[in-house]
Protein backbone atom coordinates (compact mmCIF):
# COMPACT_ATOMS: atom_id res chain seq x y z
CA UNK A 1 0.00 0.00 0.00
CA UNK A 2 2.99 2.13 0.09
CA UNK A 3 3.28 3.08 -3.05
CA UNK A 4 -0.18 3.87 -3.57
CA UNK A 5 -0.51 7.02 -2.54
CA UNK A 6 2.16 7.60 -5.89
CA UNK A 7 0.07 5.85 -8.40
CA UNK A 8 -2.90 8.58 -7.50
CA UNK A 9 -0.64 11.40 -7.61
CA UNK A 10 0.27 9.96 -11.48
CA UNK A 11 -3.06 9.24 -12.27
CA UNK A 12 -4.15 13.24 -10.83
CA UNK A 13 -0.95 14.25 -13.10
CA UNK A 14 -2.06 12.21 -16.42
CA UNK A 15 -6.07 13.43 -15.44
CA UNK A 16 -4.54 17.14 -16.13
CA UNK A 17 -2.22 16.70 -18.68
CA UNK A 18 -5.30 17.45 -20.98
CA UNK A 19 -5.77 20.85 -19.82
CA UNK A 20 -2.29 22.10 -21.36
CA UNK A 21 -2.23 19.50 -24.29
CA UNK A 22 -4.51 21.52 -26.65
CA UNK A 23 -2.31 21.34 -29.37
CA UNK A 24 -2.64 18.12 -30.06
CA UNK A 25 -5.46 16.09 -31.60
CA UNK A 26 -6.48 12.81 -30.51
CA UNK A 27 -4.85 10.82 -32.74
CA UNK A 28 -0.79 9.68 -32.17
CA UNK A 29 0.77 12.87 -32.59
CA UNK A 30 -1.78 14.33 -34.82
CA UNK A 31 -0.89 17.94 -34.79
CA UNK A 32 -3.98 19.73 -35.46
CA UNK A 33 -2.86 23.95 -35.05
CA UNK A 34 0.09 25.64 -34.38
CA UNK A 35 1.79 24.78 -30.81
CA UNK A 36 2.31 27.08 -27.98
CA UNK A 37 6.13 27.28 -27.32
CA UNK A 38 6.13 29.17 -24.31
CA UNK A 39 4.52 31.46 -21.94
CA UNK A 40 5.26 35.24 -23.80
CA UNK A 41 8.23 34.17 -26.21
CA UNK A 42 9.24 36.97 -27.91
CA UNK A 43 7.21 36.53 -31.34
CA UNK A 44 6.87 38.60 -34.60
CA UNK A 45 4.75 41.68 -33.28
CA UNK A 46 0.74 40.74 -33.93
CA UNK A 47 -2.25 42.56 -33.55
CA UNK A 48 -3.50 42.59 -29.76
CA UNK A 49 -7.03 41.69 -29.77
CA UNK A 50 -7.96 44.37 -27.55
CA UNK A 51 -7.66 46.57 -30.38
CA UNK A 52 -11.38 45.58 -31.27
CA UNK A 53 -13.32 47.75 -29.41
CA UNK A 54 -11.29 50.89 -31.06
CA UNK A 55 -12.52 49.76 -34.94
CA UNK A 56 -15.81 50.32 -36.41
CA UNK A 57 -18.72 47.98 -35.76
CA UNK A 58 -19.17 46.50 -39.04
CA UNK A 59 -15.31 45.60 -38.63
CA UNK A 60 -15.24 43.91 -35.24
CA UNK A 61 -16.36 40.86 -36.48
CA UNK A 62 -14.07 40.14 -39.49
CA UNK A 63 -11.16 41.49 -37.09
CA UNK A 64 -12.12 38.87 -34.21
CA UNK A 65 -12.16 36.14 -36.92
CA UNK A 66 -8.99 37.09 -38.73
CA UNK A 67 -6.64 38.30 -35.58
CA UNK A 68 -4.81 35.01 -34.02
CA UNK A 69 -4.42 36.96 -31.03
CA UNK A 70 -8.37 36.18 -30.75
CA UNK A 71 -8.80 32.66 -31.06
CA UNK A 72 -9.74 30.78 -27.64
CA UNK A 73 -8.10 27.47 -28.34
CA UNK A 74 -9.97 25.46 -25.94
CA UNK A 75 -13.51 25.24 -24.45
CA UNK A 76 -17.14 25.27 -26.01
CA UNK A 77 -17.86 28.42 -26.89
CA UNK A 78 -15.92 30.77 -28.52
CA UNK A 79 -16.94 34.20 -26.40
CA UNK A 80 -14.99 36.86 -28.51
CA UNK A 81 -16.79 35.73 -31.67
CA UNK A 82 -20.74 35.11 -29.69
CA UNK A 83 -20.08 39.37 -28.45
CA UNK A 84 -18.73 40.81 -31.69
CA UNK A 85 -20.43 38.46 -34.38
CA UNK A 86 -23.53 37.36 -33.40
CA UNK A 87 -24.91 40.62 -31.24
CA UNK A 88 -25.54 43.98 -32.46
CA UNK A 89 -23.26 46.63 -31.17
CA UNK A 90 -25.99 48.20 -29.72
CA UNK A 91 -26.66 45.06 -27.48
CA UNK A 92 -23.05 45.01 -26.48
CA UNK A 93 -24.05 45.82 -22.84
CA UNK A 94 -26.97 43.12 -23.23
CA UNK A 95 -24.15 40.35 -24.29
CA UNK A 96 -21.88 41.24 -20.92
CA UNK A 97 -24.65 41.02 -18.73
CA UNK A 98 -25.55 37.28 -20.21
CA UNK A 99 -22.08 36.85 -19.85
CA UNK A 100 -21.20 37.66 -16.30
CA UNK A 101 -24.64 35.63 -14.83
CA UNK A 102 -22.91 32.89 -16.67
CA UNK A 103 -19.80 33.63 -15.44
CA UNK A 104 -21.11 33.40 -11.90
CA UNK A 105 -23.21 30.25 -12.31
CA UNK A 106 -20.27 28.68 -13.52
CA UNK A 107 -18.29 29.82 -9.92
CA UNK A 108 -21.83 27.67 -8.75
CA UNK A 109 -20.92 24.68 -10.78
CA UNK A 110 -16.97 24.64 -9.39
CA UNK A 111 -18.04 25.37 -5.77
CA UNK A 112 -21.42 22.23 -6.19
CA UNK A 113 -18.84 19.62 -7.83
CA UNK A 114 -15.97 20.39 -5.69
CA UNK A 115 -17.86 20.36 -2.33
CA UNK A 116 -20.33 17.67 -3.03
CA UNK A 117 -18.87 15.47 -4.90
CA UNK A 118 -14.78 15.87 -5.73
CA UNK A 119 -13.76 16.46 -1.87
CA UNK A 120 -15.85 13.21 -0.84
CA UNK A 121 -14.45 10.93 -3.57
CA UNK A 122 -10.72 12.06 -2.28
CA UNK A 123 -12.03 11.42 1.36
CA UNK A 124 -12.97 7.87 -0.03
CA UNK A 125 -9.37 7.23 -1.94
CA UNK A 126 -7.65 8.15 1.35
CA UNK A 127 -9.55 5.50 3.36
CA UNK A 128 -9.02 3.26 1.02
CA UNK A 129 -5.22 4.05 0.81
CA UNK A 130 -6.01 3.92 4.63
CA UNK A 131 -3.76 7.27 5.25
CA UNK A 132 -3.86 9.38 7.97
CA UNK A 133 -6.13 12.40 8.59
CA UNK A 134 -2.94 14.44 8.77
CA UNK A 135 -1.75 13.51 5.44
CA UNK A 136 -5.11 13.63 3.91
CA UNK A 137 -5.75 16.90 5.01
CA UNK A 138 -2.18 18.52 3.61
CA UNK A 139 -2.82 16.21 0.50
CA UNK A 140 -6.26 14.94 -0.58
CA UNK A 141 -8.27 17.67 1.31
CA UNK A 142 -6.04 20.77 0.01
CA UNK A 143 -6.07 19.18 -3.45
CA UNK A 144 -10.02 19.12 -3.11
CA UNK A 145 -10.97 22.39 -1.72
CA UNK A 146 -8.13 24.29 -3.83
CA UNK A 147 -9.37 22.44 -6.84
CA UNK A 148 -10.60 25.33 -8.74
CA UNK A 149 -7.70 27.19 -8.26
CA UNK A 150 -5.41 24.65 -9.66
CA UNK A 151 -7.73 23.42 -12.34
CA UNK A 152 -8.34 27.20 -13.38
CA UNK A 153 -3.87 28.12 -12.87
CA UNK A 154 -3.71 24.84 -15.20
CA UNK A 155 -5.86 26.13 -18.16
CA UNK A 156 -4.64 29.54 -17.72
CA UNK A 157 -0.67 28.79 -17.93
CA UNK A 158 -1.43 26.28 -20.94
CA UNK A 159 -1.88 29.54 -22.83
CA UNK A 160 0.51 33.25 -22.95
CA UNK A 161 -2.41 35.16 -23.08
CA UNK A 162 -4.08 33.97 -19.88
CA UNK A 163 -0.60 33.34 -18.08
CA UNK A 164 -1.15 36.31 -16.17
CA UNK A 165 -4.92 35.30 -15.00
CA UNK A 166 -3.09 32.42 -12.99
CA UNK A 167 -0.15 34.78 -11.59
CA UNK A 168 -3.33 36.93 -10.73
CA UNK A 169 -5.46 34.09 -9.24
CA UNK A 170 -3.08 33.03 -7.28
CA UNK A 171 -1.24 35.79 -5.50
CA UNK A 172 -4.87 37.95 -5.30
CA UNK A 173 -6.45 34.48 -3.86
CA UNK A 174 -3.72 34.57 -1.51
CA UNK A 175 -4.20 38.34 -0.70
CA UNK A 176 -7.94 37.87 -0.12
CA UNK A 177 -7.75 34.62 2.14
CA UNK A 178 -5.01 36.56 4.41
CA UNK A 179 -6.37 39.60 4.91
CA UNK A 180 -10.19 39.47 4.47
CA UNK A 181 -10.70 35.69 5.36
CA UNK A 182 -8.71 35.84 8.18
CA UNK A 183 -10.05 39.35 9.26
CA UNK A 184 -13.18 38.41 9.50
CA UNK A 185 -12.57 35.19 11.64
CA UNK A 186 -10.83 37.12 13.72
CA UNK A 187 -13.45 39.39 14.29
CA UNK A 188 -16.55 37.18 14.56
CA UNK A 189 -14.88 34.87 17.27
CA UNK A 190 -11.58 36.12 19.07
CA UNK A 191 -9.10 33.36 20.03
CA UNK A 192 -5.70 32.14 21.16
CA UNK A 193 -3.58 30.43 17.82
CA UNK A 194 -2.34 27.58 18.06
CA UNK A 195 1.49 28.88 17.41
CA UNK A 196 3.73 26.25 16.36
CA UNK A 197 1.61 25.51 13.00
CA UNK A 198 0.99 29.08 12.64
CA UNK A 199 4.30 30.34 12.40
CA UNK A 200 5.19 26.89 10.44
CA UNK A 201 2.20 27.82 7.62
CA UNK A 202 2.95 31.27 6.97
CA UNK A 203 7.06 30.43 6.88
CA UNK A 204 6.37 27.96 4.40
CA UNK A 205 4.00 30.31 2.42
CA UNK A 206 6.25 33.19 2.88
CA UNK A 207 9.07 31.06 1.02
CA UNK A 208 6.93 29.99 -1.41
CA UNK A 209 5.68 33.98 -2.10
CA UNK A 210 9.51 34.51 -2.31
CA UNK A 211 9.92 31.69 -5.10
CA UNK A 212 7.05 33.04 -7.26
CA UNK A 213 8.60 36.67 -7.30
CA UNK A 214 11.55 35.74 -7.62
CA UNK A 215 10.67 33.53 -10.80
CA UNK A 216 8.73 36.71 -11.97
CA UNK A 217 11.73 38.56 -11.54
CA UNK A 218 13.49 36.35 -13.52
CA UNK A 219 11.52 36.38 -16.31
CA UNK A 220 11.13 32.28 -16.45
CA UNK A 221 10.63 29.22 -15.04
CA UNK A 222 12.75 26.05 -16.06
CA UNK A 223 11.90 22.33 -15.35
CA UNK A 224 14.59 22.70 -12.34
CA UNK A 225 12.60 25.45 -10.45
CA UNK A 226 9.28 23.57 -11.78
CA UNK A 227 10.03 20.35 -10.00
CA UNK A 228 11.36 22.69 -7.46
CA UNK A 229 7.72 23.97 -6.32
CA UNK A 230 6.35 20.67 -6.34
CA UNK A 231 9.72 19.47 -4.12
CA UNK A 232 8.87 21.92 -1.97
CA UNK A 233 5.75 21.36 -1.04
CA UNK A 234 6.54 17.87 -0.52
CA UNK A 235 8.93 19.09 2.10
CA UNK A 236 5.85 20.98 3.56
CA UNK A 237 3.91 18.05 3.69
CA UNK A 238 6.78 15.70 5.36
CA UNK A 239 7.33 18.72 7.99
CA UNK A 240 3.73 19.11 9.10
CA UNK A 241 3.73 14.77 9.47
CA UNK A 242 6.88 15.01 11.81
CA UNK A 243 5.13 17.95 13.69
CA UNK A 244 2.35 16.19 14.28
CA UNK A 245 4.35 12.88 15.03
CA UNK A 246 6.17 15.03 17.83
CA UNK A 247 3.51 16.44 19.42
CA UNK A 248 1.95 13.41 19.43
CA UNK A 249 4.97 11.69 20.69
CA UNK A 250 5.53 14.72 23.49
CA UNK A 251 1.73 14.48 24.45
CA UNK A 252 1.86 11.19 24.99
CA UNK A 253 5.20 11.28 27.04
CA UNK A 254 3.30 14.36 29.28
CA UNK A 255 0.23 11.80 29.72
CA UNK A 256 2.79 8.71 30.76
CA UNK A 257 4.18 11.06 33.59
CA UNK A 258 0.95 12.24 34.64
CA UNK A 259 -1.31 9.09 34.60
CA UNK A 260 1.29 6.23 34.28
CA UNK A 261 -1.82 3.86 34.32
CA UNK A 262 -3.91 4.76 31.74
CA UNK A 263 -1.84 6.66 28.83
CA UNK A 264 -3.83 4.78 26.13
CA UNK A 265 -7.39 5.95 27.18
CA UNK A 266 -6.59 9.79 26.25
CA UNK A 267 -8.02 10.51 23.06
CA UNK A 268 -5.24 12.28 20.82
CA UNK A 269 -7.22 15.87 19.55
CA UNK A 270 -5.05 15.37 16.28
CA UNK A 271 -6.33 12.03 15.39
CA UNK A 272 -10.10 13.06 15.39
CA UNK A 273 -11.53 11.22 13.48
CA UNK A 274 -12.87 13.39 10.26
CA UNK A 275 -16.22 12.56 8.75
CA UNK A 276 -16.36 12.22 4.57
CA UNK A 277 -19.90 13.60 5.20
CA UNK A 278 -19.27 16.98 6.29
CA UNK A 279 -18.83 17.64 2.35
CA UNK A 280 -20.83 14.53 0.58
CA UNK A 281 -24.05 14.55 -0.37
CA UNK A 282 -27.04 12.97 1.42
CA UNK A 283 -29.40 13.14 -1.22
CA UNK A 284 -30.27 9.28 -0.89
CA UNK A 285 -31.32 9.80 2.76
CA UNK A 286 -34.12 12.59 1.95
CA UNK A 287 -36.94 10.44 1.16
CA UNK A 288 -35.77 7.42 3.82
CA UNK A 289 -39.27 5.83 4.72
CA UNK A 290 -39.99 5.50 8.36
CA UNK A 291 -40.34 1.81 8.54
CA UNK A 292 -37.15 -0.21 6.38
CA UNK A 293 -38.84 -2.04 3.72
CA UNK A 294 -37.61 -3.56 0.99
CA UNK A 295 -37.62 -1.22 -2.05
CA UNK A 296 -37.32 -1.85 -5.81
CA UNK A 297 -34.85 -0.84 -8.21
CA UNK A 298 -36.90 1.85 -9.88
CA UNK A 299 -37.60 3.12 -6.81
CA UNK A 300 -34.29 3.40 -5.39
CA UNK A 301 -32.99 5.30 -8.49
CA UNK A 302 -35.43 7.81 -8.39
CA UNK A 303 -34.63 8.24 -5.15
CA UNK A 304 -31.16 8.21 -5.82
CA UNK A 305 -30.88 11.13 -8.31
CA UNK A 306 -33.52 13.13 -6.24
CA UNK A 307 -31.24 16.11 -5.62
CA UNK A 308 -34.27 18.20 -3.53
CA UNK A 309 -35.19 17.42 0.71
CA UNK A 310 -39.43 18.64 0.34
CA UNK A 311 -38.97 18.79 3.82
CA UNK A 312 -35.73 20.83 4.47
CA UNK A 313 -37.42 23.02 1.49
CA UNK A 314 -40.35 23.92 3.68
CA UNK A 315 -38.41 24.78 6.66
CA UNK A 316 -35.73 27.03 4.81
CA UNK A 317 -35.55 30.77 3.64
CA UNK A 318 -36.35 32.35 0.32
CA UNK A 319 -33.03 32.74 -0.37
CA UNK A 320 -31.90 29.38 0.41
CA UNK A 321 -34.59 28.28 -2.09
CA UNK A 322 -33.50 30.55 -4.31
CA UNK A 323 -29.95 29.16 -4.61
CA UNK A 324 -31.85 25.67 -4.46
CA UNK A 325 -33.72 26.22 -7.81
CA UNK A 326 -30.40 27.83 -9.27
CA UNK A 327 -28.53 24.35 -8.11
CA UNK A 328 -30.83 21.76 -8.85
CA UNK A 329 -30.03 21.26 -12.83
CA UNK A 330 -26.23 21.28 -11.78
CA UNK A 331 -27.01 18.77 -8.42
CA UNK A 332 -28.88 16.39 -10.82
CA UNK A 333 -26.71 16.48 -13.97
CA UNK A 334 -23.82 15.47 -11.35
CA UNK A 335 -25.79 12.63 -9.72
CA UNK A 336 -26.31 11.01 -12.76
CA UNK A 337 -22.69 11.48 -13.84
CA UNK A 338 -20.50 11.18 -10.82
CA UNK A 339 -20.29 8.45 -8.35
CA UNK A 340 -19.73 8.98 -4.65
CA UNK A 341 -18.90 6.62 -2.70
CA UNK A 342 -19.04 7.07 1.47
CA UNK A 343 -16.98 5.01 3.99
CA UNK A 344 -19.05 6.67 6.83
CA UNK A 345 -22.14 4.70 5.57
CA UNK A 346 -23.22 1.17 6.07
CA UNK A 347 -23.75 0.39 2.79
CA UNK A 348 -20.98 3.30 1.62
CA UNK A 349 -23.31 4.75 -0.75
CA UNK A 350 -24.21 1.83 -2.59
CA UNK A 351 -26.91 2.86 -5.24
CA UNK A 352 -26.79 -0.34 -7.51
CA UNK A 353 -29.05 1.39 -10.53
CA UNK A 354 -27.68 4.30 -10.40
CA UNK A 355 -24.18 2.90 -9.84
CA UNK A 356 -24.75 0.70 -12.79
CA UNK A 357 -25.90 3.71 -15.35
CA UNK A 358 -22.25 5.45 -13.68
CA UNK A 359 -20.33 2.64 -15.67
CA UNK A 360 -21.74 3.67 -18.98
CA UNK A 361 -22.01 7.72 -18.39
CA UNK A 362 -19.14 8.82 -16.70
CA UNK A 363 -16.76 7.28 -19.10
CA UNK A 364 -18.69 8.69 -21.62
CA UNK A 365 -18.62 11.68 -19.43
CA UNK A 366 -14.79 11.63 -19.73
CA UNK A 367 -14.23 11.39 -23.40
CA UNK A 368 -16.60 13.86 -23.95
CA UNK A 369 -14.65 16.48 -21.24
CA UNK A 370 -11.36 15.72 -22.61
CA UNK A 371 -9.98 18.11 -24.95
CA UNK A 372 -13.69 19.90 -25.16
CA UNK A 373 -14.54 16.26 -27.15
CA UNK A 374 -11.84 16.16 -29.32
CA UNK A 375 -11.33 12.71 -27.74
CA UNK A 376 -15.28 11.27 -27.94
CA UNK A 377 -15.64 12.91 -31.67
CA UNK A 378 -12.78 11.02 -32.92
CA UNK A 379 -13.35 8.46 -35.10
CA UNK A 380 -11.14 4.78 -35.02
CA UNK A 381 -10.67 3.74 -38.72
CA UNK A 382 -12.79 6.88 -39.89
CA UNK A 383 -15.76 5.00 -38.66
CA UNK A 384 -16.52 4.75 -35.45
CA UNK A 385 -16.54 7.20 -32.73
CA UNK A 386 -14.43 6.42 -29.90
CA UNK A 387 -17.63 7.96 -28.09
CA UNK A 388 -19.65 4.88 -29.54
CA UNK A 389 -17.19 2.60 -28.10
CA UNK A 390 -17.26 3.67 -24.62
CA UNK A 391 -21.24 3.17 -24.59
CA UNK A 392 -21.29 -0.50 -25.54
CA UNK A 393 -18.20 -0.97 -23.51
CA UNK A 394 -19.59 0.74 -20.21
CA UNK A 395 -23.59 -0.77 -21.06
CA UNK A 396 -21.74 -4.66 -21.29
CA UNK A 397 -19.66 -3.87 -17.47
CA UNK A 398 -22.75 -2.31 -16.25
CA UNK A 399 -24.92 -5.50 -16.81
CA UNK A 400 -22.18 -7.71 -15.58
CA UNK A 401 -22.31 -5.57 -12.52
CA UNK A 402 -26.11 -4.89 -12.41
CA UNK A 403 -26.86 -8.80 -12.65
CA UNK A 404 -23.81 -9.83 -10.37
CA UNK A 405 -24.71 -8.03 -7.16
CA UNK A 406 -27.87 -6.95 -4.89
CA UNK A 407 -29.64 -3.27 -4.20
CA UNK A 408 -28.25 -4.74 0.03
CA UNK A 409 -25.08 -5.12 -0.15
CA UNK A 410 -22.13 -3.60 -2.09
CA UNK A 411 -20.09 -5.78 -4.13
CA UNK A 412 -16.52 -6.33 -2.78
CA UNK A 413 -14.57 -3.43 -5.37
CA UNK A 414 -16.88 -0.97 -4.82
CA UNK A 415 -14.27 1.64 -3.80
CA UNK A 416 -13.41 1.39 -7.49
CA UNK A 417 -16.08 4.00 -7.62
CA UNK A 418 -14.71 6.38 -5.89
CA UNK A 419 -11.74 6.27 -8.29
CA UNK A 420 -14.40 6.84 -11.34
CA UNK A 421 -16.20 9.25 -9.18
CA UNK A 422 -12.70 11.40 -8.71
CA UNK A 423 -11.81 11.21 -12.33
CA UNK A 424 -15.69 12.41 -13.27
CA UNK A 425 -16.11 15.43 -11.16
CA UNK A 426 -12.32 16.55 -12.00
CA UNK A 427 -12.73 16.76 -15.43
CA UNK A 428 -16.17 18.51 -15.02
CA UNK A 429 -14.44 21.30 -12.67
CA UNK A 430 -11.49 21.03 -15.64
CA UNK A 431 -14.39 21.76 -18.07
CA UNK A 432 -16.06 24.51 -15.83
CA UNK A 433 -12.36 26.06 -15.29
CA UNK A 434 -11.92 26.30 -18.91
CA UNK A 435 -14.84 28.39 -19.79
CA UNK A 436 -14.34 30.57 -16.54
CA UNK A 437 -10.73 31.41 -18.45
CA UNK A 438 -12.08 32.38 -21.12
CA UNK A 439 -14.94 34.19 -20.06
CA UNK A 440 -12.55 36.76 -18.43
CA UNK A 441 -10.28 36.97 -21.28
CA UNK A 442 -13.33 38.16 -23.38
CA UNK A 443 -14.29 40.67 -20.65
CA UNK A 444 -10.88 41.73 -20.49
CA UNK A 445 -10.53 42.11 -24.75
CA UNK A 446 -13.68 44.02 -24.06
CA UNK A 447 -12.97 46.35 -21.01
CA UNK A 448 -9.56 46.81 -22.04
CA UNK A 449 -8.20 44.96 -18.40
CA UNK A 450 -5.10 43.04 -18.26
CA UNK A 451 -5.58 39.70 -17.32
CA UNK A 452 -4.24 40.13 -14.04
CA UNK A 453 -6.01 41.98 -12.57
CA UNK A 454 -8.94 40.04 -14.02
CA UNK A 455 -7.09 37.41 -11.97
CA UNK A 456 -6.72 39.38 -8.92
CA UNK A 457 -10.98 40.40 -8.59
CA UNK A 458 -13.06 37.77 -10.81
CA UNK A 459 -11.51 34.74 -10.60
CA UNK A 460 -10.12 35.21 -7.11
CA UNK A 461 -12.75 36.23 -5.41
CA UNK A 462 -14.67 33.56 -7.63
CA UNK A 463 -12.69 30.62 -6.75
CA UNK A 464 -12.56 31.72 -2.88
CA UNK A 465 -16.51 32.54 -1.83
CA UNK A 466 -16.81 29.05 -1.19
CA UNK A 467 -13.86 28.76 1.23
CA UNK A 468 -14.65 31.64 3.06
CA UNK A 469 -18.07 30.98 3.32
CA UNK A 470 -16.79 27.71 4.98
CA UNK A 471 -14.47 29.39 7.54
CA UNK A 472 -16.80 31.62 8.41
CA UNK A 473 -18.98 29.51 9.28
CA UNK A 474 -16.74 27.26 10.86
CA UNK A 475 -15.52 30.59 12.92
CA UNK A 476 -19.49 31.03 13.94
CA UNK A 477 -19.80 27.81 15.17
CA UNK A 478 -16.82 28.18 18.23
CA UNK A 479 -13.98 26.78 15.43
CA UNK A 480 -11.89 29.76 14.52
CA UNK A 481 -8.59 28.26 15.08
CA UNK A 482 -9.28 25.58 12.88
CA UNK A 483 -10.70 27.94 10.37
CA UNK A 484 -7.45 30.38 10.84
CA UNK A 485 -5.64 27.29 10.32
CA UNK A 486 -6.89 26.71 6.78
CA UNK A 487 -7.14 30.22 5.33
CA UNK A 488 -2.41 29.50 5.22
CA UNK A 489 -2.72 25.13 4.86
CA UNK A 490 -4.35 25.61 1.67
CA UNK A 491 -3.12 28.25 -0.28
CA UNK A 492 0.26 26.59 0.35
CA UNK A 493 -0.78 24.14 -1.94
CA UNK A 494 -2.55 26.16 -4.67
CA UNK A 495 0.04 28.67 -5.35
CA UNK A 496 3.19 25.97 -5.24
CA UNK A 497 1.17 23.30 -7.28
CA UNK A 498 -0.68 25.67 -9.08
CA UNK A 499 2.59 27.55 -10.07
CA UNK A 500 4.58 24.41 -10.19
CA UNK A 501 2.30 21.99 -12.07
CA UNK A 502 0.98 24.36 -14.24
CA UNK A 503 4.64 25.19 -15.59
CA UNK A 504 5.57 21.79 -15.81
CA UNK A 505 2.87 20.21 -18.06
CA UNK A 506 4.11 23.55 -20.35
CA UNK A 507 7.45 22.38 -20.25
CA UNK A 508 6.42 18.77 -21.29
CA UNK A 509 3.80 19.02 -23.62
CA UNK A 510 5.50 22.46 -25.58
CA UNK A 511 8.91 20.50 -25.65
CA UNK A 512 10.39 24.17 -24.90
CA UNK A 513 13.43 24.32 -22.14
CA UNK A 514 11.61 26.81 -19.42
CA UNK A 515 8.61 28.97 -19.36
CA UNK A 516 8.74 32.19 -20.11
CA UNK A 517 7.03 34.92 -17.66
CA UNK A 518 6.29 38.35 -18.55
CA UNK A 519 5.07 40.51 -16.52
CA UNK A 520 2.23 42.78 -17.53
CA UNK A 521 3.92 45.86 -15.96
CA UNK A 522 3.68 47.40 -12.65
CA UNK A 523 0.50 45.69 -11.30
CA UNK A 524 2.08 42.38 -10.77
CA UNK A 525 4.62 44.00 -8.36
CA UNK A 526 2.30 46.07 -6.75
CA UNK A 527 0.24 42.17 -5.77
CA UNK A 528 3.45 40.49 -4.75
CA UNK A 529 4.28 43.24 -2.96
CA UNK A 530 0.83 43.40 -1.10
CA UNK A 531 0.91 39.65 -0.46
CA UNK A 532 4.19 39.75 1.16
CA UNK A 533 3.81 42.85 3.15
CA UNK A 534 0.44 40.86 4.48
CA UNK A 535 2.29 37.99 5.55
CA UNK A 536 4.57 40.01 6.96
CA UNK A 537 2.04 41.73 9.14
CA UNK A 538 0.46 39.04 10.40
CA UNK A 539 3.89 37.32 11.17
CA UNK A 540 4.89 40.22 13.61
CA UNK A 541 1.80 41.19 15.05
CA UNK A 542 0.37 37.60 15.78
CA UNK A 543 3.65 36.48 17.97
CA UNK A 544 3.05 40.59 19.51
CA UNK A 545 -0.15 39.63 20.69
CA UNK A 546 0.78 36.58 22.29
CA UNK A 547 -1.07 34.83 19.70
CA UNK A 548 -4.45 36.33 21.35
CA UNK A 549 -6.23 37.46 18.22
CA UNK A 550 -8.48 40.58 18.74
CA UNK A 551 -11.03 42.07 16.14
CA UNK A 552 -8.37 45.11 16.32
CA UNK A 553 -5.59 42.72 14.10
CA UNK A 554 -9.34 41.63 12.18
CA UNK A 555 -10.08 45.28 11.14
CA UNK A 556 -6.61 46.04 10.35
CA UNK A 557 -6.56 43.06 8.27
CA UNK A 558 -9.68 44.65 6.31
CA UNK A 559 -8.20 48.36 5.59
CA UNK A 560 -4.85 46.29 4.00
CA UNK A 561 -7.32 44.30 1.82
CA UNK A 562 -8.89 47.83 1.16
CA UNK A 563 -6.30 49.89 0.67
CA UNK A 564 -4.75 47.30 -1.65
CA UNK A 565 -7.44 47.03 -4.13
CA UNK A 566 -7.40 50.56 -3.96
CA UNK A 567 -3.85 50.84 -5.11
CA UNK A 568 -4.08 48.06 -7.49
CA UNK A 569 -7.20 49.30 -9.83
CA UNK A 570 -5.25 52.85 -9.55
CA UNK A 571 -2.53 51.17 -10.82
CA UNK A 572 -4.54 49.40 -13.81
CA UNK A 573 -5.95 52.33 -14.61
CA UNK A 574 -2.65 54.56 -15.02
CA UNK A 575 -3.31 56.51 -12.20
CA UNK A 576 -0.34 55.19 -10.59
CA UNK A 577 2.53 54.71 -12.93
CA UNK A 578 6.60 54.75 -13.21
CA UNK A 579 8.07 57.20 -15.03
CA UNK A 580 10.03 56.40 -17.52
CA UNK A 581 13.18 58.77 -17.98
Amino acid sequence: MAGSPRVLRRLCVLLMVETVSGAWGPSTGTHISPSIPALAVNQTPMADCRDVCGLNASDRCDFVRATPDCRSGGGYLDYLEGIFCHFPASLLPLAVTLYVFWLLYLFLILGVTAAKFFCPNLWAISSVLKLSHNVAGVTFLAFGNGAPDIFSALVAFSDPRTAGLAIGALFGAGVLVTTVVAGGITILHPFLAASRPFLRDIAFYMAAVFLTFTALYLGRVTLAWALGYLGFYVFYVVTVILCTWIYRWQRRKSLVYSMPGTPETQSDSEEEPVSSNTNSYDYGDEFRPLFSQEESTARILVHALNPLDLRAWRSKSASWRALKVLKLPVEFLLLLTVPVVDPDKDDRNWKRPLNCLHLVVSPLVLVLTLQSGAYGVYEIGGLFPVWAVVVIAGTAVASVTFFATSNEVPPRLHWLFAFLGFLTSALWINAAATEVVHILRSLGVVFRLSNTVLGLTLLAWGNSIGDAFSDLTLARQGYPRMAFSACFGGIIFNILVGVGLGCLLQIAWGHVPEVKLQPEGLLVWVLAGALGLSLAFSLLAVPLQCFRLRRTYGVCLLLFYLGFLAVALLTEFGVIHLNRT
